[in-house]
């Protein structure tokens, strides 16, 4: 079968990521699957072995989801937008999908419908309709205002015919984030956490009992990474720095000078990362969705700060549900101090590294199984 993935990620690149571990799950499983993209490109993630259609791009305007930016950094016009929906339904009806899936729409996005809506009617009046599915992580931002949960309900209710939650229900269901009504419930396939195959080793060693910090692949974090150089000083662990952000050179040097003879384990986003965790002593972080699944896939001691710019709180519901679990210390970013982040440190690491058995780690693979039936029915 022909699978679509329709994804725009606006801030970092985690919706993106995701969709390729789902998409690559597909090709594993002798499927074809396309990535339709729409957010900046991201050269550290790796889609060898997938096909990928880069839409002109949007990205926020920093936790502004409301202001798009285009390819140029400014404000994306009325043409600009209605050429990506232009895009957008000439691949669909190029394509002839027999599953489109978008990712987050319609519990997010709000501000790219006209696009996505476009699509699903153009979907729905191809001459064999795909089975049309969500794609959405464990925690969404709740709806500030009920109508936009009412109006997702519309959507869900009109197009689709399932929504694949990647979540372990065990450890966080979607009605902690969202309302989740009766009608909704019966449309939720619980994939478990989608991650990709478990990571080997650094061949290099890099990163072996080190503490990495990390905030992603978007130029956000530098609030964190300050904070965690003043820590290091205060630590006898040796800790290692990895920024991501179009701006990253110049955060990078900011670093450096902050840092002083630290600095030279400051450095750019790197591809080996998930290698890299395998070896760690602890790691500091952010707490999106991808992040998570490295550290719970490799079970490296954690110190969570989850990302609440903006009045953002997906980060925060997601770490309250992680400190359950052993080695897990979570800092809010009004507390972030460097005595108490070493401290921190120190006592996750004393905690020692996490088992991941019991965890649902295989979502991606449950997630083409849930299709495979999905699309067999819809045939019928």
């Amino acid at each position: 079968m022909k699978v679509m993935i329709v994804v725009t990620h606006l801030l970092g690149a985690g919706h993106l990521s995701r969709a390729a571990t789902l998409a690559r799950a597909f090709v594993t499983a002798g499927h074809q699957a396309l990535i339709l993209s729409g957010g900046y490109a991201a050269p550290h993630l790796n889609f060898s072995g997938l096909s990928l259609v880069q839409l002109p791009p949007l990205a926020s305007n920093g936790t502004d989801f409301t202001r798009l930016l285009n390819g140029d950094g400014e404000i994306a016009t009325p043409d600009y937008l209605a050429q990506r929906v232009a895009q957008v339904i000439e691949n669909v009806r190029e394509s002839k999908p027999d599953v489109l899936i978008t990712e987050l729409f319609p519990f997010g996005r709000r501000s790219l419908s006209t696009e996505f809506l476009g699509l699903l009617d153009a979907s729905r009046s191809l001459a064999v309709k795909p089975l049309i599915l969500a794609s959405i992580r464990d925690i969404l931002a709740p709806p500030s205002k009920r109508a936009k949960a009412v109006k997702a309900e519309e959507v869900l209710l009109e197009y689709y015919d399932g929504v694949l939650v990647h979540s372990d229900p065990s450890i966080i269901r979607l009605h902690e984030s969202w309302p989740v009504s009766d009608k909704i419930i019966k449309l939720l396939y619980y994939t478990g956490f989608v991650a990709p195959d478990p990571a080997a080793e650094q061949p290099d060693a890099v990163g072996r009992g080190e503490v990495l910090v990390s905030a992603g692949s978007g130029s956000v974090g530098d609030d964190l990474f300050e904070c965690a150089v003043d820590a290091a000083k205060l630590s006898c662990l040796s800790w290692r720095f990895m920024v991501g952000g179009v701006n990253s050179n110049e955060r990078i040097e900011a670093l450096q000078r902050r840092a002083g003879p630290l600095g030279k384990t400051i450095g750019p986003v790197r591809q080996d990362f998930r290698q890299m965790l395998t070896g760690a002593k602890a790691s500091v972080s952010m707490c999106g969705y991808n992040t998570t699944m490295d550290l719970l896939q490799s079970g490296c001691p954690s110190v969570l700060v989850p990302f609440d710019d903006g009045g953002e709180v997906e980060q925060t519901l997601r770490s309250r549900a992680l400190s359950r679990l052993s080695a897990i210390k979570v800092i809010k970013t009004e507390n972030l101090q460097a005595d108490l982040l070493a401290s921190a440190v120190d006592e996750v690491t004393a905690a020692g590294p996490r088992s991941p058995l019991g965890l649902k780690m295989d979502g991606a693979r449950q997630s083409v199984e849930y299709v495979e039936k999905m699309i067999m029915d819809h045939r019928v």
